[in-house]
């Protein structure tokens, strides 16, 4: 496979950082070898955390912080997100490799971590035709890819040691709760209220399934894949927690947008999971259900969930820039989407309370 564009380019004014302090860091923690200060570039992906290639002359590593202004409570905890990815290293060789955790304010002005850099392709939106995808061997990566989830979903927290990441049962109870709390704290006046949808999910939300390790953003554009169009690595770690595995299908089944959906749903796009051979979501639930055993009967529940929980990152980050706190213009119409993801929670919920 042909080389690929890494989708790294200049660094915003507004994320740009002291890049010697960095150098210096590294030196003085563990990376003696790193002469210089590399050169730095930001991916462009990521829309909460931001995410930077650092290049040396041997060597590439990949840096990650919060926005500015942001506070660790607020879901950018970049101790939380470390400590994850290195307890589940030995039981799941799908993530990077850490090399340290900055806690000193006065080196960036926040958290940080570094981590190495896996090398491969990361299937956006339109993938190029050098990677030579067709319904065959999209299939195959599609199906590699929910058994990469279904992997994750076996990972016994207690062997990995994180327990500690874990709240016991109510997982589901707790999940409604919080998103609805976050979306009233993050409300601009241009959006629905989502009063509907909220308390749909409270009234019919169902039982705890299981407790397993969870990842809360499971995305194809969060996967590096190899020459071989086999997933490398799993990356962004964020939501990474312990709870219900049919809560993170449920949300990561919120960004695959299928050929037949509805041109505003199109829009909403980060990843190919329109191209020939993709699964359909029924297709992917089904397929899981098998493979693990876990009910879907309730499947409904979890399929407006995610959708609502989209709605409520979406309108987070529209927050910020809305109240100038952000000038990316790529979250300019935010507001929109999230319009339409409350209609398209009430036309499932009205399809559901027909069916009954």
């Amino acid at each position: 496979m042909p080389a690929l564009p890494d989708n790294a380019r200049t660094v915003r004014g507004e994320d740009a950082f002291d890049v010697d302090a960095i150098a210096q860091w590294l030196r003085d923690n563990g990376s003696a070898e790193l002469e210089g200060v590399p050169e730095v570039r930001q991916f462009a992906g990521g829309a909460s955390n931001l995410t930077y290639l650092l290049r040396y002359p041997d060597r590439d590593l990949v840096l990650r912080r919060p926005p500015a202004g942001a506070k660790p409570s607020s879901g950018h905890d970049m101790v939380r997100e470390y400590r994850i990815q290195s307890l589940l290293a030995p039981v799941y060789p799908h993530v990077p490799a850490m090399v340290g955790l900055c806690t000193d304010p006065s080196v960036l002005g926040s958290d940080f971590y570094v981590m190495g850099r896996v090398e491969g392709a990361i299937l956006r939106s339109a993938p190029p035709a050098e990677l030579g995808l067709t319904p065959e061997n999209t299939r195959e990566l599609c199906l590699r890819v929910i058994d990469l989830l279904i992997e994750l979903h076996g990972v016994d927290p207690a062997s990995a040691g994180l327990e500690e990441f874990g709240r016991g049962t109510g997982y589901v109870a707790r999940q409604v709760a919080g998103w609805t709390k976050r979306y009233a704290a993050a409300r601009t006046d241009n959006v629905p209220d989502f009063a509907r949808v909220a308390k749909w999910l409270d009234d019919n939300r169902p039982a705890d399934v299981a407790s397993r390790v969870i990842h809360g953003d499971f995305r194809l554009d969060n996967i590096v894949l190899g020459d071989d169009l086999r997933p490398r690595a799993v990356l962004d770690w964020e939501l990474a927690t312990i709870g219900d595995p049919l809560m993170d299908l449920g949300s990561s089944l919120a960004y695959w947008v299928q050929a037949d959906d509805h041109p505003m749903m199109q829009a909403t796009k980060r990843q190919p999971s329109d191209l020939p051979g993709m699964l359909t979501r029924r297709e992917i639930v089904d397929y899981y259900a098998e493979r693990t055993g876990l009910p879907v009967d309730d499947w409904g529940f979890y399929e407006v969930f995610g959708l609502f929980r989209l709605a409520v990152i979406a309108q987070q980050i529209y927050y910020r820039y809305h109240h100038g706190q952000t000038t990316n213009p790529a979250f300019e119409h935010f507001w929109i989407a999230v319009g339409y993801l409350d209609t398209r929670c009430n036309e499932l919920i009205d399809t559901m309370t027909e069916g009954k």
